[in-house]
């Protein structure tokens, strides 16, 4: 019988082991040539890997299974598919009474395929919050697959109060609660009153997030610098030109766009802050590849926009908008999450006022933005309500000096104030 091994291919240097995710197809299943077989969860993204021949499929690995490159994860025995394009007839072999025979189609065989007892992106998440397995839904959908009302269904009886039920009679019966002492009130529980709880093991993405956020805090020098900007001018910028902008380019203007290109504009004024320590070398660029921190289900990916320096508003615009939906779909790749010389992250859209964001290693400086919030400031001499951002760069002091990072985020704050200068270029 012959037998192909599938092992777990490489997926870049940096990358030594991986997280069985889910099977695709069932055990024992026939598969086709370049069909999705299964999902692995690298520390970066999550990846199909497909089937490298056609045949029966044995599973090896399980669900959940940390694995390193190379390790054996499933078979294809060749033979199966070998032997059922022999035993198919050829149109010219069938006879007229063959076909007069079948002329009535017998009623329609199920048979199961990938999407059988697997449940979609939605159930799925339904499931994991609720704390249900998968195995213990019977899919209503399509093929067999679990829809977010089956989903819903488990986790409403899972979560429904228990139903009690008298002990048997072999067993002791427990002695009456003693009843509360005289004039003390009686203790009445909410019906939603839970001490339950559950496990959940972290993904290799949460896992790898943690270690690197640990190695940031422990191994570099970081301090946060803040400051504050008015974004009046932008505000008003972005109210006159949206619609034309839109018209032209089929995007909105955003206030990514502009924070991205005012500090790839600085970055290249100061390359100190655009820098990377590596060993008793620093590493200097020439050029802007910002990383931008995106929030996803399975925790946050800072993918980079190379040359950002060498782009417009809209182009800026128009790629973070695609490496958001890749994001948020799991279908990054590997080198659209790699590299990077400065990050940006904005806490504002969540709410953040302020916060002290870490570095994303081995950067050597990150952005914070955070929400716009009116708030009374003097100008010309008069208190005026104007909507206000705080601003925070965390830097790694080893290759940022303290003048420098106050020189930068206050560069910064002028470009934002005064976009003119920005689109001109002074």
């Amino acid at each position: 019988m012959a037998v192909l091994e599938l092992k777990i291919p490489a997926l870049g240097e940096s990358i030594s082991s991986v997280t069985f995710a889910k099977w695709l197809k069932p055990n024992g299943s026939t598969v086709a040539l370049d069909e999705p077989l299964c999902e692995i969860e690298t520390e970066k993204a999550n990846q199909e890997l497909l089937a490298e021949k056609a045949g029966k499929l044995i599973w090896v690995a399980k669900e959940g299974e940390d694995l390193d490159i190379g390790a054996l994860f499933g078979k294809i025995e060749t033979d199966v598919a070998a032997a059922a394009s022999a035993e198919s007839p050829k149109p010219a072999e069938i006879s007229k009474s063959e076909t007069e025979k079948t002329a009535t189609p017998p009623a329609a065989a199920t048979s199961e395929n990938y999407a059988t007892g697997h449940p979609s992106p939605a159930a799925a998440k339904i499931l994991a919050d609720g704390g249900a397995s998968a195995s213990t839904v019977s899919g209503s959908g399509k093929d067999g697959r679990i829809t977010k009302e089956d989903a819903q269904k488990v986790v409403e009886q899972k979560t429904a109060a228990p139903v009690f039920t008298p002990p048997p009679s072999s067993s002791p019966i427990p002695a009456p609660p003693k009843p509360a002492p005289f004039g003390a009130p009686a203790v009445v529980l909410p019906a939603n009153f839970s001490r339950n709880e559950h496990r959940e093991r972290l993904s290799r993405m949460r896992r790898t997030i943690a270690k690197r956020l640990v190695s940031a805090k422990n191994n570099t020098a970081m301090l946060t610098t803040f400051n504050e900007v008015d974004m009046t001018a932008v505000m008003e910028l972005r109210e006159k030109y949206q619609e034309a902008f839109v018209k032209k380019y089929g995007i909105k203007l955003g206030f990514m766009s502009i924070f991205a290109k005012a500090c790839a504009k600085v970055l290249l004024e100061m390359p100190d802050v655009n820098a990377m320590l590596d060993g008793e070398e620093i590493v200097f660029h020439d050029f802007a590849d910002i990383s931008f921190a995106i929030s996803t289900p399975n925790g946050l990916v800072v993918p980079p926009i190379r040359n950002v320096e060498s782009l417009n508003f809209a182009q800026v615009e128009g790629k973070l908008k695609e490496l958001a939906a890749k994001a948020r779909d799991g279908k990054l790749s590997l080198e659209e999450m790699s590299g990077g010389t400065f990050t940006i992250t904005n806490g504002g859209v969540f709410g953040s006022l302020m916060s002290t964001p870490i570095i994303n290693e081995p950067q050597s400086a990150i952005l914070g933005m955070h929400a716009i919030k009116e708030r009374p400031m003097v100008v010309g001499g008069e208190i005026k309500a104007r909507p206000m951002m705080y601003l925070a760069l965390s830097y790694d002091h080893r290759v940022i000096d303290g003048s420098t990072s106050v020189t930068f985020l206050v560069k910064v704050k002028n470009l934002i104030e005064d976009p003119i200068a920005l689109l001109i270029d002074i």
